[in-house]
């Protein structure tokens, strides 16, 4: 049991950034990128009439990228002293 609570402690640390609060670009960049991986994963197996447009993938490539890379760059960012 105990191993369980740690892989969800450790599951639910991926949602929060520095100072512990949930964040929801990390949650959307999370989710899209495992979204498109099983996209992926069943068009390997499906025929080409019922894959997904081109840009639709692209799309949510984007957005998965866009929104770990902006949480990256928080990272970086030097705290404002006005918040």
């Amino acid at each position: 049991m105990k191993i369980f609570k740690t892989l969800f402690t450790w599951i639910s640390g991926l949602f929060n950034d520095e100072k512990g609060n949930p964040s929801s670009k990390r949650f959307i960049g999370i989710v899209s990128g495992l979204m498109l991986c099983i996209t992926m994963y069943h068009n390997s197996f499906s025929s080409v009439d019922i894959a997904p447009a081109p840009y639709l993938v692209d799309a949510v490539a984007l957005l998965a990228f866009g929104c770990l890379g902006l949480t990256s760059v928080e990272k970086f960012k030097k705290p404002n002293d006005n918040a």
